[in-house]
């Protein structure tokens, strides 16, 4: 069920690198339980984007509200308690490469919360399964596949139960295979979670599989030039550029 106020509010966002402005005028809505993708080609600042929304950058101009409440503008101790909300699966992972993958998951419920060491073994062992991944909490990142490697980092973003995830080019890197059930996964835990998904892609294949809703970014007019399901967008959007990207080779 969604609730009646979106769980992020983007308005007049600009997000600027000094005075080069790499997109501005974005407003948008995600909703609770939306797959909402962030789309457009290389350079238009999905990325940026992203890194926006989760606080990594603070906006030239705009507000971004997270369930009502003005994200950019809150006190220190307010933006900690609002980030607990949020887990992110950056794109190669980011997993430490010196721990193994359960010391990896269990990082943030040690610095976090209370539980016992006990507690965050069992509860690492089962954020590791929920992901395909029982019986690997003693290998290492570079003992696993680049596949793998993405199921632990989001078993890790799924450490503390957050409300939000965000991925970043969840698929780069996989092969077709590893991708599909990448997807897969992503669709089976916004059912068992409950989570809202933001997702940062270009793969045309992820996109129609696991989107409810997009938006996509064009660089040469700097803004949002298309917003809705992505199947939608393929069939009744006229832009061409929008018309283009998603109707594109994805080899």
């Amino acid at each position: 069920m969604k609730s009646a106020r979106p769980e992020i509010e983007v308005k007049n966002l600009e997000m600027a690198y000094g005075s080069y402005v790499v997109m501005r005028d974005l407003s948008f809505s995600i909703n609770q339980g939306d797959v909402f993708v962030i789309m457009g080609g290389s350079g238009c600042g999905k990325s940026t984007l992203l890194k926006h929304l989760i606080g990594l950058l603070v906006p030239s101009k705009g507000e971004i509200y997270l369930k009502g409440e003005d994200f950019v503008a809150a006190e220190p101790e307010e933006k900690t308690a609002m980030l607990r909300q949020f887990g992110v699966l950056y794109q190669g992972g980011a997993l430490w490469s010196s721990m193994t993958l359960a010391e990896n998951v269990a990082l943030p419920l040690e610095e976090y919360t209370s539980l016992s060491h006990s507690e965050i073994q069992e509860m690492v062992s089962f954020k590791l399964s929920l992901v395909g991944l029982a019986g690997f909490e003693d290998f290492y990142p570079a003992q696993i596949s680049g596949g793998m490697r993405k199921r632990a980092g989001l078993a890790r973003a799924m450490a503390l139960d957050p409300e939000i995830l965000f991925f970043d080019e969840p698929s780069a890197g996989l092969d077709p295979v590893s991708s599909r059930r990448l997807d897969d996964l992503i669709l089976q835990l916004r059912e068992s979670l409950g989570a809202t998904i933001v997702v940062v892609t270009h793969e045309l294949p992820s996109i129609f599989a696991i989107g409810t809703n997009a938006i996509f970014l064009d660089p040469e007019t700097k803004t949002k030039i298309a917003e809705g399901a992505p199947k939608d967008l393929l069939e009744h959007c006229e832009d061409p550029k929008v018309h283009r990207f998603l109707t594109r080779s994805s080899n």
